[in-house]
């Protein structure tokens, strides 16, 4: 971990995070920040772990997700450029261990801000404290939904929603993606993914391929209007 301090740096913290409108914060966070780089795969933080810093992500993604004893996993949310992990500023916060677990999806670019600032920013800085509270709602608004989808909708809807929404995401509607990622973002078995893609597949509203699974848009908005 590198301490580079500049006018670039904190030209790109504003670009990441225009929400924090203060120019003085960003001073700060360029102060006290240090760079870090992750690779794709790595962990970031483990259950039960103390959170020491917070991670400011300039590039990259990383996941955040449970693990049953199974060995079965479900994706919480994902962290993308301009955000930060909200589980890991609560922890900070509460003085709590890390619930969940966090690892790089996409090679990480990060600033890493310690501790004992992120508790002080808070004080500081209304920016930043709108900047925290507004990444929390967001979060509980999504992890609410995510429970919504696993109490009350049956797996196909989920599978359909899941993959318009990766459609959208990535602007195409040839995904490279895997059974099994599928099956830990739903928090199931790449067992049932599989067979739930082959009846979609059945029925004319996608196409497998080996890591690939390409979208017939139309056809799957058109079932998930019908789940609905």
């Amino acid at each position: 971990m590198t301490k580079p301090r500049g006018n670039a740096r904190r030209l790109l913290i504003q670009q990441r995070y225009p929400m924090l409108d203060d120019p003085e914060l960003v001073t700060a966070i360029d102060q006290v920040g240090l760079n870090a780089r992750l690779p794709a795969g790595a962990a970031i933080c483990d259950l039960g772990q103390e959170c020491t810093h917070l991670a400011l992500i300039l590039e990259g993604r990383a996941r955040v997700y449970e693990l049953a004893e199974s060995g079965r996993e479900i994706t919480l949310y994902r962290i993308e450029a301009g955000e930060c992990c909200i589980l890991t500023a609560s922890c900070i916060l509460g003085g709590e261990r890390f619930p969940a677990i966090a690892s790089c999806e996409r090679d990480l670019q990060v600033i890493l801000i310690p501790a004992a600032h992120v508790e002080d920013f808070m004080l500081r800085f209304p920016a930043w404290r709108r900047f925290i509270w507004r990444l929390l709602a967001t979060r509980l608004s999504g992890v609410l939904a995510l429970l919504e989808e696993v109490t009350f909708r049956r797996l196909d809807q989920r599978l359909l929603r899941y993959l318009l929404q990766r459609g959208v995401e990535s602007g195409r509607d040839d995904l490279a993606i895997t059974h099994q990622t599928i099956a830990d973002d739903l928090g199931t078995s790449r067992e049932v993914v599989s067979r739930v893609l082959k009846d979609l597949a059945h029925r004319g509203m996608l196409e497998l391929a080996r890591g690939q699974i390409r979208l017939r848009r139309q056809a799957l908005e058109q079932a998930l209007a019908q789940c609905d």
